[in-house]
């Protein structure tokens, strides 16, 4: 009788193979995502769901499209704030816009919008400083779900808060309350925030290049990435950036050890803004 052996434990096993039929199913791919975070995101999926093994997770998925959301869900990130890391949305003000104001035209993209905090919290920035009119704003993700909850534009009202402590801190010029009313426990921004805007399914891993952008902001996706993929996505954003446009990455985040490194060089270093170089 022979012995097989197998460095992949049965789980690893279902976890290839699930990921595999997202991709040919249904297009998603998962496959190259950091993989310590994607097992823990379907060990959760799988318990919170009530499946015994991610087998049958797999099969209802295949089986069930209705399940695809919800896996989508636990697979994507779906955590932020209105100007989380208030320095970074201060050093934009501060230090990238004098630079948008030379152009007449602009575009702004913001890369896994999640559910619009960072791009409400861009557009009322640009508003402020009179950039609002002549921006495009394109907001991108893989998550349907996602990208509708950012388009309503709606927050429970005990995130405000927090939302309008940060925007003070990033040196906004008005109160936020401007921007929101207040009803039943929620608060529902201002449909004018949503007029240059344009929603998009768009994925970093299998998706071209999107248009010509002044700055693209891509917080807190990167690290959900493993290598091979990080590079990806950063070529693609130096290749939808304009000479001289910016990109913006989250706080643990870096294009130090990246391929396309020498294609940027540090702006605001601390708050992890790049500048596309002009050659």
């Amino acid at each position: 009788m022979t012995h097989l052996s197998s460095p992949e434990t049965i789980e690893d096993i279902e976890i290839r193979l699930l990921l595999e039929a997202l991709y040919v199913r249904y297009h998603y791919d998962f496959r190259d995502y950091a993989m310590a975070s994607i097992k823990r995101r379907l060990r959760q999926a799988r318990d919170q769901l009530g499946y015994p093994t991610l087998s049958a997770l797999q099969e209802s998925v295949l089986h069930e499209p209705a399940m695809l959301p919800r896996l989508l869900g636990y697979l994507t990130v779906q955590v932020s704030e209105m100007f989380r890391d208030p320095g970074y949305f201060r050093a934009i003000r501060e230090k990238v816009v004098p630079h948008l104001k030379t152009y007449p035209s602009l575009k702004v993209w913001v890369a896994g919008c999640s559910a619009g905090e960072e791009l409400y919290s861009l557009v009322i920035l640009f508003r402020e400083e009179g950039l609002e009119s002549r921006t495009l704003f394109y907001a991108t993700d893989i998550n349907q779900d996602a990208l509708r909850a950012a388009e309503a534009g709606i927050y429970d009202l005990d995130r405000i808060q927090l939302f309008t402590e940060n925007h003070r801190k990033s040196g906004g010029k008005s109160s936020l309350s401007d921007y929101y009313s207040a009803a039943y426990g929620r608060a529902s921004f201002d449909r004018t925030l949503r007029q240059q805007v344009v929603f998009s399914d768009h994925s970093l891993v299998t998706d071209a290049v999107f248009g010509e952008m002044h700055l693209i902001s891509c917080r807190n996706v990167l690290i959900y990435f493993d290598r091979p993929l990080q590079d990806r996505a950063v070529g693609l954003f130096k290749e939808s950036l304009t000479r001289k446009g910016f990109l913006g990455l989250g706080a643990k985040e870096s294009l130090r050890f990246s391929q396309h490194a020498g294609s940027f060089h540090d702006f605001a270093r601390e708050e992890k803004i790049y500048q596309r170089c002009a050659q």
